[in-house]
């Protein structure tokens, strides 16, 4: 066994963050992969939500962790939970558990387990590491030293090794590192699941896919009446209802998953779970409309659901939010505005009395959602949250809060709900 240097600048040819994601809080157990257990990442505050997604696909024992969820479920579930779930970041599959209070005994960890079930001498790997109150201190370093470990096995067999491909490798290897415990998990998803495939244009500062579904399904929206958003701009969150509202399946245009280059993979099983999730659509009944007064913004809207398939699902516009009307009486209205951080505002405190103002006047009777870091316009609203729940917008540290306007005064509308 060679063990490289800390300071081997070969450190980021191993490991490629994609989701900066902390150590969740779960028990580390000698699960293997025959167990039937998955762990599913998702974003700060979307547990609650990921853990009915997974409960609606059929998994059991679910429980709830800190940005992640695990179950248990068959392989069906393991396809059903990768194309259909809405607030899943990736799902993945715990094979081994070990001790290691140092680099040798982490190498020898991770040649316990026998590698040529999951990878063959001419694959392809690629290995992430996130590691948390360990006294390990590098990540990357750690990524490399499991490489090594499955490298060498395989050299040692068949005297030939599988080589690294950080963009499209067969095999995605998650360590978990949690004090002296390390957890070995395979990524069956592949890319994040939060690239659904339509955002093929976009403005500044978009939200994730991911986080514009959880932000919806938070809401309780369920595609029953009618969703505006007026300030859309490249138009994730009008998608991403219009796919709730239709229940279609979110990687509904995803052409591959890790999963299918695995060992036993059920072709035949998983054409089922797309056959089945296609025979669940509905059409959609209610106006879904997203605004913005920035031509770019509506014309990459206006990109995205085309290669979304959903042009007849969703209307377009382009206006400020102070002259958008209401496509009906009463429903729900979420929104991403400018926080002043990458997209910046001349006067942020009057750009958000302008949109508390225009609510008050203009949008009686519906549910307004909204979600801003920037927490000082916020209180210059001029409404009071009926909810406040706290999301990461990428590093920015949001609140996102629900404002319910009133036909009359809310002491008017209390005593009419008291008196039906």
């Amino acid at each position: 066994m060679k063990l490289e240097r800390k300071g081997s600048n070969k450190q980021a040819l191993f490991e490629r963050k994609v989701d900066d994601e902390p150590v969740e809080d779960w028990a580390f157990e000698n699960w293997s992969d025959e167990d039937g257990v998955f762990l599913v990442k998702t974003m700060q505050s979307l547990e609650p939500v990921l853990a009915q997604e997974l409960e609606a696909l059929g998994g059991t024992e679910v429980q709830q962790l800190t940005r992640a969820v695990t179950c248990r479920g068959d392989l069906k579930l393991l396809y059903k939970a990768n194309y259909q779930l809405r607030t899943a970041l990736r799902v993945l599959i715990p094979v081994h558990a070990f001790q290691a209070r140092d680099e040798r005994q982490f190498y020898a960890g991770i040649r316990e387990l026998d590698w040529s079930k999951y990878l063959g001498p001419n694959d392809t790997l690629a290995v992430t590491t996130v590691m948390n109150l360990s006294r390990f201190t590098n990540s990357q370093y750690m990524s490399l030293l499991c490489k090594d470990a499955v490298v060498d096995q395989f050299r040692e067999r068949f005297n030939q090794r599988p080589s690294v491909n950080l963009d499209h490798p067969k095999l995605r290897i998650h360590v978990h590192i949690r004090k002296n415990r390390c957890q070995i998990l395979l990524d069956s998803s592949g890319d994040s699941l939060h690239l659904r495939g339509y955002r093929r244009d976009q403005v500044t500062a978009p939200l994730s896919e991911v986080l514009a579904a959880g932000m919806i399904l938070l809401s309780g929206w369920d595609g029953q009446t009618a969703f505006v958003d007026p300030m859309c701009g490249s138009g994730t969150l009008p998608i991403e209802a219009a796919l709730i509202a239709k229940n279609k399946a979110p990687q509904f245009l995803r052409e591959r998953f890790a999963f299918q280059h695995w060992p036993g993979y059920n072709s035949a099983l998983f054409n089922e779970v797309v056959r089945e999730a296609k025979e669940q659509e509905r059409p959609v009944t209610v106006p879904i409309i997203g605004s913005d007064k920035d031509s770019r913004a509506r014309n990459s809207s206006a990109i995205n659901l085309m290669t979304a398939g959903l042009e007849e699902e969703i209307e377009i516009e382009r206006r400020p939010f102070n002259q958008l009307k209401p496509p009906a009486e009463s429903g729900i209205l979420i929104t991403n505005p400018p926080y002043d951080e990458r997209l910046e505002l001349d006067d942020s405190i009057a750009f958000y009395q302008a949109i508390g103002d225009t609510l008050k006047h203009n949008w009686s009777g519906w549910s307004a959602w909204i979600i801003s870091a920037n927490q000082d316009a916020l209180k210059h609203l001029g409404l009071r949250p009926s909810r406040n729940i706290k999301l990461l917008n990428g590093a920015l540290d949001c609140a996102y809060q629900r404002f319910d306007m009133y036909s009359g005064s809310k002491k008017n509308k209390s005593s009419e709900e008291e008196a039906s």
